[in-house]
């Protein structure tokens, strides 16, 4: 029997909806294997699933999309990954295969794909399955807690930085300052480039500053410079219409947020015009998170962590959604 934190009905995160459950360990079946989880990050996609601005999650469910564990059963068929391999589990789970966005290297818009802990158990528990392919082996300068937020904190912000169209030594706009971007601005100072936070939360702020930023100031303060490039981590699209007007001609506005809040109308003058760029960010392919992996070992990233014991996920969770603590949330099991 395995300990896991159960979703049986979404609700508001504030009355502890997660409940403590004893289950079997499940099998791999082919093509899986079992992981054995040490860590699993917690995320705002985790907050907007189980609060229900995620539709139809599969309940009742484990949550939990950043685990990080060892390999303790292989399924039939698999040959990549071994027994006592470390592993991490990320978002994206399962994809046709066939389909034109599979097929032109763009899985992440695949509409027959599953995601962990949405429609598939994640890792709020002791054990995980996750199809092989899925499966991400971590490299070894990273300690288990510092892995966890990578795998989707990491590889969103990762792409995220990418559909940006951020060039190195350029001028980036971060809006929001959580899990994600605490992770993003460390890839971009690699890059030589000057990073501006907009924030609401005086400790998000202060990490920033330690981080590395340009500048600093609250939600929608107007940065002294224009932007080449801008992401939006915050789930508030009261954002962006600031954001827009802080880009510099041609830059682009990447959405990194799964949910968001209805977005205003916006003046094509003061907003829109000079070739400005709106882009969402969806998911993210597996090459998106071999390549986040491979950077962060080489820079290395540190992610900043906050550890709870899987008992407290619900608490956790309330914290993530007060804002209460910077950087990366992780529950630690035994």
């Amino acid at each position: 029997m395995m300990k896991a934190m159960v979703l049986e009905r979404t609700a508001d995160v504030g009355t502890s909806p997660l409940q403590l459950r004893e289950l079997p360990i499940p099998k791999p079946g082919p093509g899986e294997v079992l992981v054995r989880i040490t860590v699993c990050g917690i995320c705002r996609t985790d907050l907007h699933v189980i609060e229900g601005e995620l539709p139809d999650p599969s309940l009742p469910l484990i949550p939990g999309h950043q685990a990080v564990g060892l390999v303790s059963q292989v399924g039939a068929g698999v040959s990549e990954r071994t027994v006592g391999e470390r592993v991490g589990i990320a978002w994206l789970q399962h994809t046709c295969g066939v389909c034109e966005f599979c097929v032109s290297g763009r899985e992440n818009l695949c509409e027959r794909a599953r995601f962990t802990g949405y429609q598939a158990d994640g890792g709020y528990a002791e054990y995980a399955l996750v199809p092989a392919a899925f499966a991400y082996p971590i490299p070894p300068v990273f300690s288990d807690e510092e892995a966890a937020p990578l795998l989707c904190a990491g590889i969103i912000g990762y792409r995220a930085l990418r559909l940006s169209g951020i060039k190195p030594g350029q001028r980036l706009g971060l809006y929001g300052f959580g899990a994600s971007a605490h992770i993003a601005i460390q890839i971009a100072r690699h890059w030589d480039c000057q990073v501006y936070v907009s924030s609401l939360k005086p400790e998000h702020q202060r990490l920033a500053r330690e981080l590395g930023a340009s500048w600093v100031g609250g939600a929608a303060d107007q940065p002294p410079d224009k932007l080449h490039g801008s992401i939006i981590f915050a789930p508030a699209g009261e954002l962006v219409p600031p954001a827009l007007r802080a880009l510099e001609r041609g830059g682009t506005l990447a959405l990194a947020g799964i949910h968001m809040t209805p977005i205003p109308s916006l003046d094509y003058d003061r907003e829109v015009f000079g070739e400005k760029i709106i882009r969402s960010v969806t998911a993210n392919t597996k090459q998106d998170g071999l390549d986040l992996l491979r950077e962060a070992a080489a820079i290395p990233i540190k992610p900043h962590t906050v550890s709870f014991p899987l008992a407290d996920a619900n608490s956790a969770l309330q914290e993530l959604k007060a804002g209460q603590y910077s950087g990366a949330g992780v529950l630690v099991l035994s």
